[in-house]
């Protein structure tokens, strides 16, 4: 089932087409690179974001985060979670819950099994505070139940440690989700929520770790947010990051760091026009929110952001779709997505399952749990109502078999 968000989407209005008398042929034009055309295409877009930015401001329009603190998430109660090959990866959580009877409020700690466990992974260059809005959202929706939500920063991002070059990979990535989900959610069902890299992350751990996902896994339900199977750098603006700069500062980081080190300025340049230009949709407007993603992208290692510039490139989760069609789950993109384009969201939809949803943010780019928060926090409720742990397991085929048998005899 698919729908849209609330958002309004753009009027289409036809052009009458004139014709234009046939130019005589001359010599053929120079091919262009693939990987020119692509910077070329980011310069362009990245002008044009700034453009707009400098535009809204002279609209004088009220910003309606203005005065957000985007560090607020830190403030959760702080854990740490030893990744395989002793990398600290940043943890915070956050416990709702309810009532007694006698009006007290409820008390259940880190012991306690809560009804369900949430976990959110961030994307590329990002870190939790990019789940502001769901951390904030999603803990006054389910005040009146015992739900736990984690959130984490990605090895190399945020508040975790560094990543060494060899373990950057999405194989790690996976892992590094299988021990979040076995420390801070030894037991209980649990939902993963996933955005960009991290949806690509729970698509590791789905490949690596199917057991979690089968029939008596503990795997409840997932959600893949502007997100893809395969490497982004084949369609799209992502298209622009597979270019020979890039390539070689790859090398680099790992031969020459401090060259990489002494020419961050040119692998910014190179990268965050991509990464920033592709966050938001044309017409949307916040400044505040636009400074925070900007932030997170501009304090991310540089030796990180190279290092799984690569995985991103090169990544092929598909064969975890199979995987992650036994819960249900929910797809989510934004149609002016130009990183993850929509396609991406609708091949990995028509893999899911019977119990998988489609949402189409209008007018939304690739940064849509800070775009349009109320369509992802809608998602992520509908998924926890959907879960396993709402459904109940589902029937195992030789049970029903036996039952039918029963009640013949």
């Amino acid at each position: 089932m698919a729908r849209k968000s609330r958002k309004q989407s753009a009027t289409m209005h036809s052009v009458p087409v004139k014709s234009v008398p046939a130019a005589k042929p001359g010599p053929a034009p120079k091919p262009v690179p693939r990987w020119r055309s692509g910077l070329t295409e980011v310069g362009a877009l990245g002008a044009a974001a700034a453009g707009r930015r400098t535009h809204r401001k002279t609209r004088g329009r009220p910003d309606p985060n203005a005065g957000v603190d985007f560090t607020a998430i830190y403030a959760g109660e702080v854990a740490t979670v030893t990744a395989d090959d002793g990398v600290s990866l940043a943890v915070r959580t956050v416990l709702t819950g309810g009532t007694k009877a006698n009006g007290d409020e409820a008390k259940w700690g880190r012991t306690a099994t809560p009804e369900l466990t949430v976990i959110f992974v961030h994307g590329f260059t990002l870190r939790m505070a990019s789940w502001h809005f769901q951390r904030f959202g999603l803990a006054e929706r389910w005040a009146d139940r015992n739900i736990k939500l984690v959130f984490y920063d990605q090895r190399g991002h945020g508040a975790s440690d560094a990543a060494p070059d060899e373990s950057c990979t999405m194989a790690q990535l996976g892992d590094d989700l299988a021990a979040v989900i076995r420390t801070m959610a030894p037991t209980g069902p649990v939902v993963l929520v996933g955005h960009s890299m991290g949806g690509m992350s729970v698509m590791s751990l789905a490949r690596r770790h199917s057991r979690l996902f089968s029939h008596s896994g503990r795997i409840a339900g997932v959600a893949l947010v502007s997100t893809a199977a395969r490497g982004i750098t084949e369609a799209g603006l992502g298209e622009g990051l597979n270019n020979p700069i890039v390539s070689a500062l790859q090398i680099s980081v790992k031969y020459v760091p401090k060259a990489v080190q002494a020419g961050r300025g040119i692998t910014r340049r190179a990268v965050e026009p991509v990464l920033i230009a592709a966050s938001f949709g044309k017409d949307f407007h916040s400044p505040a929110v636009g400074r925070a993603v900007e932030k997170m992208i501009q304090n991310t290692p540089i030796a990180t952001m190279v290092n799984f510039l690569r995985v991103l490139s090169s990544h092929d989760e598909a064969t975890a779709l199979p995987v992650l069609a036994q819960v249900p789950s929910v797809v989510l993109c934004g149609d002016e997505d130009r990183l993850t384009p929509i396609h991406n969201s609708l091949n990995m939809y028509a893999q899911l399952g019977d119990d998988a949803r489609l949402v189409i943010a209008e007018g939304c780019g690739h940064m849509l749990p800070m775009e349009d928060p109320e369509a992802v926090n809608d998602a992520v409720d509908d998924l926890v109502t959907r879960s396993r742990l709402a459904l109940g397991r589902p029937m195992m085929p030789w049970r029903g078999r036996r039952s039918k048998a029963a009640a013949r005899g």
